[in-house]
């Protein structure tokens, strides 16, 4: 059997001059997290999250700089973003619509919800519309079992879907 080799041991890192991790994006990790972890590495999830939220996505560049703020090794950090799936190492469009597809939505249909969503947008799960607004992705669950078929469009909770009214929500987010 051959061996299949990626392309991250010679993966060229697009940097920019500016750090993605600021001095002040720094001081402000410090200030709200440090006191409330033992080590910098348990600081990893909340690092990882800020600065996906300042950025949208998690740039290579800016992981190595938040490992070494953390004091790890890049790699570790990069396990640990590339494990979860709300995390981003490629960028994303501006808007992320996450459809649960546990059990639950499952059998309250959610195939005609992720359907409808792919016919409105014109993309499938784990693609970006072209102009960069939608990024449609799948998840495991969301959590709302009760409120089967849902979806998260950003951070906000859409309950009792039905094929019809998928696009009407997504026509309502604002750019």
């Amino acid at each position: 059997m051959a061996w299949l080799t990626k392309p991250s041991g010679t993966q060229e890192i697009e940097r920019r001059d500016t750090p993605y991790l600021t001095d002040a994006l720094k001081k402000e990790l410090d200030d709200k997290y440090a006191h409330r972890y033992p080590t910098r590495r348990a600081m990893a999830l909340p690092v990882l999250h800020a600065i996906q939220h300042e950025y949208n996505w998690l740039p290579y560049q800016a992981l190595e700089e938040a490992a070494e703020f953390l004091e790890i090794a890049p790699s570790e950090l990069l396990d640990t973003a590339t494990f979860y799936e709300e995390y981003f190492t490629q960028p994303r469009g501006k808007h992320t619509i996450w459809v649960c597809q546990s059990v639950s939505c499952e059998v309250m249909n959610e195939a005609a919800i992720t359907d409808a969503i792919a016919e409105k947008l014109g993309v499938r799960p784990g693609e970006t519309t072209d102009d960069d607004k939608f990024t449609f992705m799948k998840v495991e669950c969301i959590g709302a079992c009760g409120g089967a078929p849902c979806m998260l469009v950003d951070e906000e909770l859409h309950e009792n879907l039905a094929p019809q009214n998928v696009g009407g929500i997504l026509d309502k987010v604002k750019d």
